[in-house]
């Protein structure tokens, strides 16, 4: 078996706040357990979410300075000035 085989297909529905629920038989078969970091990758024809574990260690200090930049991140104006970088 590998990696890109896929081993089942669900649909979910996004709610006015943006939230989907990931059907039960998907969470197992990727071992997604309640408290389960996950890294949300965009790309121009899909979403993956990805457990953050699996994430490389190049990616992984991305997201962590952007945790650290979130905590002074406060504003719209800042929002504002950053948008189109």
């Amino acid at each position: 078996m590998s990696d890109s085989e896929v081993l089942d297909i669900r649909t979910a529905t996004i709610t006015e706040k943006g939230q989907i629920c990931i059907p039960n038989t998907t969470r197992e078969i990727a071992g997604l357990n309640k408290g389960t970091k996950i890294t949300i990758v965009s790309y121009k024809d899909r979403v993956e979410l990805v457990p953050l574990k699996q994430i490389s260690k190049k990616i992984s200090s991305a997201l962590i300075s952007e945790e650290v930049l979130a905590e002074d991140w406060l504003s719209k104006e800042e929002d504002e000035a950053w948008k189109d970088l």
